[in-house]
């Protein structure tokens, strides 16, 4: 889980969170001068105080965009309220297709010719808001759900940066997800 402050044309990263204590991302980010956090799940008696403790931790830095990247939690329409229409996640699939998980072993069993990612805003139904861009590669007849998801996360880094360059810029659509089930 990782947010930016945008201001500007130009985005910080304010803080790195993670539900995983050993994420790369913590230890990259913390190389780089930003903020970490660990939040442990088990720590907490349920899903409402954990998220509650995140909501907090995310408000106190006064994040503008949250990130989403392995964190692989259903958020609660609690959670997606506290920060309407600022939550995006980068999801390996093409949605629409293979919404949820195992992914690369769904387009692997359908025969698909490609696979890919797709870079998406957040609402209370999974992997369903507005798409802000997609990415894809062949898959070979060789592959694997191994290779084609290192295929697919090499892809996912690439695409995750102009997703949010292009936001920063507000050079996507805006739409408003509050009406939405």
């Amino acid at each position: 889980l990782c947010q930016s402050m945008i201001k500007e044309k130009y985005a910080k990263p304010v803080l790195v969170l993670s539900d995983q204590k050993r994420a790369k991302g913590l230890r990259l980010a913390e190389d780089l001068g930003i903020n970490v956090k660990h939040i442990d799940p088990s720590h907490y008696n349920n899903r409402d105080s954990f998220e509650k403790k995140i909501v907090n931790e995310l408000k106190d830095v006064q994040t503008d965009l949250i990130c989403l990247a392995g964190f692989m939690r259903i958020l609660s329409p609690y959670f997606i309220a506290q920060f309407p229409n600022n939550i995006i996640n980068i999801h390996p699939s093409l949605l629409p297709k293979y919404k949820g998980l195992n992914t690369h072993s769904r387009a692997l069993e359908s025969q698909d010719k490609e696979a890919g990612c797709t870079v998406h805003r957040v609402t209370k139904k999974i992997d369903d808001g507005l798409i802000l861009g997609q990415a894809s590669v062949p898959i070979s007849t060789s592959e694997n759900p191994e290779s084609l998801a290192e295929k697919v996360l090499r892809l996912e880094h690439v695409l995750y940066p102009i997703v949010l360059k292009r936001l920063i810029n507000k050079k996507v659509i805006h739409d408003d997800y509050n009406n939405q089930n």
